[in-house]
C-alpha cells in the first residue's frame, strides 16, 4: 500500500497544478486551525496527506463524469473531508458541504475563499433542516454515523431521487453495519478496498429503497 505524502500525491492522483495548489492551501490552513479547533484527530495531523487528503481523493475516481451539473452532498464533513477535496478535484460538480458545527463551517469557508474554490457551498445546519433545498445525485460521508442511521438521515432524498448514489468510507465495522442496514433497506452494493487503510472499504450504494 502506497504511503501518500505531499511529495507524491500529485503524481499518484494525476492532479493538475491548480488542484494541487488548492490542496496545499487546505493542508496549511488545517495545520493552523487545528491548534484551536479539533478538525481531525491530533494523532493523524502529521500524516494528513495520507489519512485525510488521499483518503478523500480516492472517491473522485468513483464518481461518474457527466455533461449535466450533478449535485454532490457531503454529510458531516468537519475539516472538509471528503467533500471539499472532491470539490477541488471535480469542479464540474455542485458540491454542498453539510456540517452542523459553526467553527468547522468557518474553517471550510476560509479554505474555499483562500483556495478560490467556486463550486462549493457550506451549510452549518442539521441534515434534516436542509431537506428540500436541493436534491442530491451523490452523497458521501466519512466517520459520521453507522450506515443505517446515514440512510435514515437521507430518506427524504432517497424518495425524491431513486437514482441517488451513496459513497461511504467505512472501517472495521463495515460488515456489521451492512447487516443492520439490510434489515430496513434494499440496495445494490459494491465494495472497494480503501487505498489508504487495509482495514477499511468504500461502500457504493444505489437503488436504495425502504423495506418498511
Amino acid at each position: 500500500m502506497i504511503q501518500y505524502t505531499q511529495d507524491n500525491i500529485q503524481q499518484e492522483f494525476a492532479l493538475s497544478d491548480v488542484v494541487f495548489e488548492s490542496l496545499k492551501i487546505h493542508h496549511n490552513l488545517l495545520i493552523k486551525w487545528q491548534k484551536t479547533i479539533n478538525l481531525v484527530g491530533n494523532k493523524t495531523l502529521a500524516d494528513a496527506w495520507h489519512r485525510h487528503f488521499a483518503d478523500s481523493a480516492q472517491l473522485s475516481r468513483l464518481i461518474p463524469e457527466d455533461d449535466d451539473k450533478r449535485v454532490y452532498v457531503d454529510l458531516g464533513c468537519g475539516g472538509g473531508f471528503p467533500g471539499l477535496v472532491i470539490a477541488m478535484m471535480r469542479p464540474e460538480l455542485d458540491v454542498h458541504l453539510v456540517e452542523s458545527g459553526e467553527r468547522k463551517g468557518q474553517f471550510m469557508r476560509t479554505v474555499i475563499r483562500e483556495a478560490g474554490v467556486r463550486n462549493a457551498s457550506v451549510h452549518t445546519r442539521r441534515i434534516e433542516d436542509i431537506m428540500g433545498e436541493f436534491t442530491p445525485d451523490y452523497i458521501s460521508a466519512r466517520a459520521l454515523a453507522p450506515l443505517l442511521k446515514l440512510l435514515d438521515y437521507c430518506r427524504p432524498w432517497i424518495v425524491a431521487n431513486p437514482a441517488l448514489r451513496f459513497y461511504f468510507l467505512k472501517g472495521e465495522r463495515a460488515g456489521e453495519e451492512l447487516k443492520e442496514a439490510r434489515e430496513a433497506y434494499n440496495f445494490d452494493l459494491s465494495t472497494i478496498p480503501s487505498m489508504t487503510d487495509k482495514r477499511a472499504q468504500i461502500q457504493l450504494l444505489g437503488q436504495v429503497k425502504n423495506r418498511l
